[in-house]
């Protein structure tokens, strides 16, 4: 049986019913939408939207009128761009465009002062987009798997910032700004083309480095209380004094804790109910010994 396909502009079928019960949550995932219905922009109660997987090619302008979104999740679909209206939602903390065809972000981008945590891994981004400098409130995020191959020497900018996910890109060299991110809690380079590591210990807040796959002899110089993932990592830990650091342990798929800050920093569990990308750190996931 194949998946439904609501008509452009109408709800489907089951939305009053998920409306009900007063949870002003609307989950659309699955369905085949070209676009989103423009019937969803007139609910302006809505709080949480889910359209994750559906083969959407654009949004509306009107998604501006969602002035209570919370949450909005557009992973795993087509999009090459996103409207300005996107960039109007005052309230917006979460927002995930994983796996998109997003080449860069509006210059509007910058108004979504309330986002707490961006997901944009698995788009076609070269160049590191420059309105996220202005999100100082941003504490996670995702940009895995683009085509980034420098940092802005402006990043620290971001004061907000305690994860960021820059596996699978295509460095070469250990991005100068880092070392001047002293907030930083987890950072993954997974993926890359580093050969070496300058010393890390300027990181000074730093708990979970992740650093496999890249062509390094050995691990990073880094503070004991820092969890490494990579070439050499279980031997370096193995000689400190101190018992080896844990990560944080492994959220449930699909949980959303708005105010708990280390939810933030791993998406909210994994983000998505359709999964985080394999062979990185991108939820914490593939650090041996992680709690459940």
């Amino acid at each position: 049986m194949g998946i439904a396909e609501s008509t452009p502009d109408e709800l489907p079928s089951d939305a009053e019913e998920q409306l009900r019960n007063g949870e002003e949550q609307l989950e659309l995932s699955g369905r085949r939408l070209r676009r989103l219905p423009s019937a969803v922009c007139a609910l302006s109660r809505l709080q949480k939207l889910y359209v994750s997987g559906t083969g959407l090619r654009e949004l509306p302008e009107e998604i501006e009128e969602l002035r209570e979104l919370r949450i909005l999740a557009l992973d795993f679909n087509k999009l090459e761009r996103l409207p300005d209206g996107l960039c109007r939602l005052p309230r917006l903390t979460r927002l995930y465009l994983g796996s998109n065809r997003l080449l860069a972000l509006p210059n509007d981008f910058a108004q979504l002062q309330s986002l707490r945590c961006l997901w944009i891994e698995g788009n076609f981004l070269r160049r590191f987009p420059r309105p996220l400098l202005r999100l100082v409130a941003l504490q996670s995020l995702q940009m895995g798997d683009n085509r980034l191959r420098a940092l802005p020497a402006e990043l620290p900018r971001m004061t907000g910032l305690r994860g960021l996910w820059l596996y699978g890109n295509r460095f070469e060299e250990f991005p100068p700004a880092l070392l001047r991110m002293g907030r930083l809690h987890i950072l993954d380079l997974d993926r890359n083309r580093l050969g070496g590591f300058p010393d890390l210990h300027p990181l000074r807040a730093l708990r979970v480095f992740s650093y496999d796959h890249n062509p390094v002899t050995g691990p990073p110089r880094v503070a004991d209380t820092v969890f490494l993932v990579g070439e050499g990592a279980v031997e370096r830990m193995a000689e400190r004094d101190e018992p080896t650091p844990r990560p944080p342990p492994r959220r449930p798929a699909r949980v959303f804790e708005d105010e708990e800050e280390e939810d933030l920093l791993i998406g909210g569990g994994s983000s998505r109910a359709l999964g985080p990308p394999v062979d990185s750190l991108c939820a914490l996931e593939a650090a041996p010994g992680l709690g459940t």
